[in-house]
């Protein structure tokens, strides 16, 4: 076999292969016989299929798996003899099998690069002072106030500003063409929605729509036109005319209970004391929590920022995929439709590269030490951080195990229990001042 290695970068390498015709043959032949014990032709018994005419009727299927058994194994004994181990399973292209020929191929793949992780013992950190902003507890009780605001019927007045209208809406572009004489303009479907919730005031509504809502009673209907400016957050709307007509059904107030033992009681205290007491508390872990996360992402920082590597295309396209699937769905969580939410998603692709590259250093960074260092992760510990997280989803462990085995998904757990360990271990080993 020949095999043909070129370095495409530091990290990216090419391979170009060639097996023998004789080889190939033998293959070929091997395949070819599997599929004899049990081809079906008209004229022969099961088995008994002469094995030039299994080549010839079943000629595609043969070459199609030669290539896909003979294919890895190549590969894999080049690398072997390189001593080379690719990060993902190598991109194979331009494959050429014909009888009597050599089968060819190509595969590009990327390496991990060579690290010096340098003296990384004793790094000298400072930990934040995990302390409370000025005012932070009485803000979070008024937003547990909020939360717990309720909705009452107003029957005996108009709408105004901070009500929140119960209607249904009959929604109808406007097109925006130029219809020549003796010509009709072409309809536009209405689309119809009901019991639709709309606040008064809130900066989300579409322009226009507190002013003509502002005075309705229920029952009453109002039509009206609405022209969208062009920086408008759902781009197909931007600088388009819609027809709208409301028709209310209900009015509703949104009340604020006051901050007492009442609602202390209704979040499962026993008194405004005692909810005061909880919420400082929460929060003092909260900072506590956040002053550790520094203090990792200030070790990581300093520990990357002395290392110099070429990083893996594949590993860092992978890690801006990753935030691009995070991100799309907490718009989801938040019933936010992506594809309508005008966002730029080359830009924010490029936007996200940088993190990503830093996120790829430092774990590729702790994946050395954690080599150097002897850092392993057990069954046993995999085992346990599947069942914490099944506990908290509501799953068995084993339907947990078996779904991430599917998925691939054990080895990152893997990964991800060995790097936190490799972080405590660090840290254990910093050289940390209060600050």
């Amino acid at each position: 076999m020949k095999a043909d290695f070129t370095d495409i970068s530091e990290t990216r390498k090419a391979l170009s292969v060639e097996i023998p015709p004789d080889l190939v043959e033998a293959e070929i032949e091997r395949v070819a016989g599997r599929y004899g014990k049990t081809a079906k032709v008209p004229g022969f018994r099961p088995g008994k299929v002469p094995t030039h005419v299994v080549r010839q009727r079943f000629k595609d299927a043969i070459l199609h798996d030669v290539v896909h058994e003979m294919v890895p194994r190549a590969i894999d004994d080049a690398l072997r003899e390189k001593a080379l181990e690719p990060i993902d399973t190598p991109d194979v292209t331009d494959v050429n099998i014909e009888e009597g020929q050599p089968l060819s191929f190509k595969a590009t793949f990327d390496t991990l690069p060579a690290i010096d992780a340098g003296n990384y013992e004793g790094v000298a950190l400072q930990r934040k002072p995990a302390v409370l902003e000025v005012g932070e507890v009485e803000r979070t009780l008024s937003r547990l106030r909020q939360r717990a605001a309720r909705f009452e019927p107003v029957e005996d007045r108009a709408s105004e500003i901070g009500d929140t209208l119960l209607v249904d809406v009959v929604r109808t572009p406007r097109e925006k063409l130029i219809v020549m004489p003796g010509e009709t303009a072409p309809a536009t479907k209405p689309e119809s929605m009901e019991n639709v919730t709309i606040e008064l005031g809130s900066p989300a509504n579409p322009p226009g729509f507190d002013e003509q809502l502002v005075g309705m009673k229920p029952e009453e209907s109002r039509s009206f036109d609405t022209t969208y400016p062009d920086d408008f957050a759902i781009e197909e709307l931007r600088n388009q005319t819609v027809g709208y007509q409301v028709s209310l059904k209900a009015i509703r107030r949104r009340v604020v209970p006051p901050l007492d033992d009442d609602l202390a009681k209704e979040l499962g205290l026993e008194s405004l004391e005692d909810l005061r007491t909880r919420v400082k508390q929460d929060l003092e872990s909260e900072a506590q929590a956040e002053s550790e996360r520094q203090l990792r992402s200030d070790l990581l920082k300093e520990l990357s920022s002395r290392v110099t590597i070429a990083l893996p295309a594949s590993m860092v396209d992978r890690e801006i995929d990753r935030r691009l699937e995070e991100f799309v769905g907490r718009l989801m969580q938040q019933g936010v439709d992506p594809m309508k939410a005008g966002i730029d998603w080359r830009q924010f692709r490029d936007e996200q590269r940088g993190p990503a590259e830093d996120t790829v250093r430092a774990a590729l960074l702790l994946d050395e030490i954690a080599r150097r260092e002897s850092i392993t992760v057990t069954d046993e510990d995999v085992q346990q951080e599947i069942a914490t997280y099944a506990a908290q989803s509501g799953r068995e462990p084993a339907a947990v195990r078996a779904a991430l085995e599917k998925e691939g998904g054990l080895s990152r757990i893997y990964a991800g229990l060995r790097r936190e360990r490799t972080v405590k271990w660090l840290l254990d080993k910093a050289n940390i001042t209060n600050g």
